[in-house]
């Protein structure tokens, strides 16, 4: 029999935690319990993305423990690793980068509270903007003076160098994308605001997830946003390597996300990017479904 100290210190936690989800049904509160997928108690959706299970207040007695991991083709950034700090040309918003270039993205990904009386900046030149709203609501004023609220669930695109407000009057969360736009002759992007139960379900051969992407699969857009529903105990049937870029926030469920050689235990409010080429699988672990966003880069030559 193999003893226990032949184990790696890595090998014993990992099993650790697999133990903890596998533990679920009998755990109340910490890493291993389970969101709430709907609002019917009383819960805002996507509440553990805004409250994660396992945030600072929980680590009080762990200093230095972290489940965050940065490798060459992958990071799995988890709430207790966000780094807040005011946003350039925001006004009175915090904001945590997740993913950016200086890790190999070619995209930003970030956080961003608005407090009360707070107003977004533009981005860079021919930079490209995607919002989602999490918590609260806000209201985006286009070049027209026209405004709209979002709420949560809500989502607008804005094409570069479009000019746009966003306000709030209360605490609002949101998650932003946003990267350089691959400018194609003759294809020119149009403002989009929707939100995700308005957005079809759409086949997925060979899958047993639920998708829908938030914008258009047309040419003049360069990236889409999927959101991806799985039940406990589905999975991707694919092995995904492939050329495109991800970036990823779990809304809602937890489970295992393969990335690499690597097995990450996952829950509701970790980010994920992954590199071209990384092999990437997913499974939905624990008693209520999965739902995640998912960036990805589409309809431009790689070259």
């Amino acid at each position: 029999m193999q003893s226990f100290s032949s184990i790696s210190v890595k090998s014993f936690f990992f099993l650790l935690t697999i133990q903890c989800f596998l533990n679920i049904a009998v755990t109340q509160e910490g890493f291993c319990s389970a969101p709430s997928i709907i609002d019917s108690n009383g819960h805002p959706l996507y509440s553990k993305v805004i409250n994660p299970t396992l945030s600072p207040s929980h680590l009080q007695d762990l200093p230095g423990f972290t489940r965050s991991v940065y490798r060459s083709d992958h990071a799995l950034i988890t709430p207790e690793s966000h780094v807040f700090s005011p946003l350039p040309a925001w006004g009175n918003t915090l904001g945590a980068y997740l993913v950016s270039p200086a890790m190999g993205a070619h995209f930003v990904m970030y956080i961003a509270k608005m407090q009360e009386s707070s107003k977004s900046g533009l981005p860079p030149k021919d930079v490209e903007r995607f919002i989602f709203v999490l918590q609260g609501s806000v209201t985006l004023t286009n070049v027209s003076g026209i405004g709209e609220t979002l709420m949560v669930d809500s989502f607008a695109y804005l094409p570069p160098n479009s000019e746009h407000l966003f306000e709030s009057y209360e605490s609002v969360t949101l998650v932003v994308f946003e990267r350089r736009y691959a400018y194609l002759e003759n294809h020119i992007p149009e403002p989009i605001v929707g939100s995700t139960d308005q957005q079809p379900l759409l086949d997925t051969p060979g899958e047993v997830f639920q998708l829908r992407k938030l914008l258009p699969t047309s040419m003049p857009y360069d990236f889409n946003i999927h959101i991806m529903d799985f039940q406990p105990g589905e999975f991707l049937n694919v092995k995904e390597v492939h050329y495109n870029q991800h970036g990823l926030l779990l809304l809602e469920g937890q489970g295992i996300y393969r990335l690499g050689d690597s097995w990450y235990p996952v829950q509701a409010g970790d980010a994920i990017w992954m590199a071209p080429f990384v092999p990437q699988w997913y499974a939905a672990l624990g008693k209520i479904p999965t739902r995640y966003l998912l960036y990805k880069d589409v309809n431009r030559n790689p070259l």
